[in-house]
């Protein structure tokens, strides 16, 4: 049996009172949600996605003002950041307040905080008396979602309603921050381009290497975001060499190539723009994951603004 799916706010919120899951909308991506305050509603997030505990979650709240309840000794540096780009693609992660679970932060003293950009989501989270974790609504490891439909095609017998809120104009998740030493430091490339960041401190940021265990953040694991096909990253054209034409799906920046065929291809902006490129990323590795091929060859987009964050993605994918 299939999830509901629709616009209906008072649904998703009284599901959400019972301690329910909910899939919901961001502009980054769909978010399976949960009670952030309640420890059996958020283990069912975990069991839902078969999740491992050592990755922590983010919790969602609707407004600047209620960061409090789930974090305490906020940096300036994070207000700046928050009033700069929130709601919008950033997570910052925050000295944990009492209320959150640890099971919320897979045990770290740290919570990460964000905002969604998405009027149904902000709606919501307005009319509920909690803020919501919610990692990316998928199987863990696979391709994050960024429609309703992708949701259901995963975790529809798993949840019982999906907030409707059609594709995500992001298209990939949030750029998160921590302040573990004091200092901003980038823990995941995202939504929100490493420039516009900087602009606004004054200043470049480092970023923190990946992890294969006990990460600080969502999303910093070496291997994820990836189809069940294996990817191959580099040069396309010498990469299809070594393979029967038939067998091969491309995932481009803008280019088609001439000797694979059309369904198995998809260029991710024939524009040569990183934000469409972005916003069509996840649902290009799904797509070609459900054709008949073998292998997904894919290729780097220039290293400036959100193309650093596909490229992040598309290594983890194909690691």
């Amino acid at each position: 049996m299939m999830a509901t799916t629709g616009t209906d706010i008072d649904k998703a919120a009284a599901l959400l009172n019972q301690e329910q899951l909910v899939a919901i909308p961001t502009e980054t991506v769909y978010g399976l949600a949960a009670n952030a305050f309640s420890e059996v509603a958020v283990l069912k997030i975990f069991e839902a996605k078969n999740r491992p505990a050592f990755d922590p979650l983010i919790v969602h709240t609707a407004s600047i003002e209620q960061f409090n309840q789930i974090a305490t000794a906020i940096p300036d540096q994070a207000y700046q950041l928050a009033e700069a780009f929130m709601p919008g693609p950033l997570t910052l992660i925050l000295p944990r307040a009492t209320d959150v679970p640890l099971l919320v932060t897979s045990g770290n003293d740290s919570v990460g905080v964000r905002i969604p950009n998405h009027p149904l989501t902000l709606n919501l989270l307005k009319n509920l008396n909690f803020p919501l974790a919610a990692p990316s609504a998928n199987p863990f490891g696979y391709v994050s979602p960024t429609t309703a439909q992708h949701v259901n095609q995963q975790l529809g017998d798993k949840i019982p309603y999906i907030l409707d809120g059609g594709p995500c104009q992001v298209g990939i998740e949030s750029t998160i921050i921590g302040f573990a030493n004091g200092e901003p430091e980038i823990l995941r490339l995202g939504g929100l381009a490493l420039e516009e960041i900087e602009s606004v401190l004054g200043k470049t940021m480092q970023q923190v290497k990946t992890s294969s265990s006990n990460p600080q953040a969502p999303g910093m694991l070496s291997s994820h975001y990836a189809p069940r096909k294996k990817v191959m990253l580099g040069n396309i054209a010498e990469l299809l060499l070594a393979y029967n034409l038939e067998q091969v799906g491309i995932l481009s920046f803008a280019r088609p190539f001439a000797d694979v065929p059309a369904a198995h291809q998809v260029q991710l902006s024939v524009a040569g723009n990183v934000h469409e490129a972005a916003r069509n990323l996840f649902s290009g590795l799904r797509y070609l994951d459900a054709q008949p091929i073998s292998v997904i060859l894919a290729e780097l987009l220039p290293e400036i603004g959100l193309g650093r964050a596909v490229n992040d993605r598309l290594r983890r994918a194909a690691f």
